[in-house]
């Protein structure tokens, strides 16, 4: 069996919110107490909830912490558009955060399809 940080997913997630976690960095201390903390930690939870659910053993417990993963996915992408409508991230790196979000929500959704199929 693979390692989970070998997936393709697992590897998005983390560039995310490595991404993420390097721009935080840049902004002023409104912006880091507001929306940097909650979009660091949304940004971490896709990962570590892909983790804990590829540690698991059976496909409906795994597919339930995918599903987590999913949802941080999506909270994640609420702050980011408010990260870019509040100028706190330049337009380049919005394209950035896009590429990796347009390949990260299929291969999550895609991995989440196919633990269920494993389902009895």
């Amino acid at each position: 069996m693979r390692e989970v940080y070998e997936l393709d997913v697992y590897r998005l997630a983390e560039e995310l919110s490595d991404m993420i976690w390097t721009d935080f960095d840049h902004w002023c201390e409104k912006a880091q107490r507001t929306v940097g903390y909650q979009i660091i930690r949304s940004a971490d939870s896709i990962a570590a909830n892909l983790a804990e659910g590829y540690g698991r053993y059976s496909p409906k417990d795994k597919a339930n912490f995918y599903r987590y993963s999913r949802g941080s996915f999506e909270e994640t992408k609420c702050w980011l558009r408010k990260a870019s409508r509040r100028n706190l991230i330049t337009k380049d790196k919005v394209e950035v955060y896009k590429n990796i979000i347009d390949e990260l929500g299929p291969k999550l959704n895609g991995f989440i399809r196919s633990t269920l199929k494993a389902v009895p």
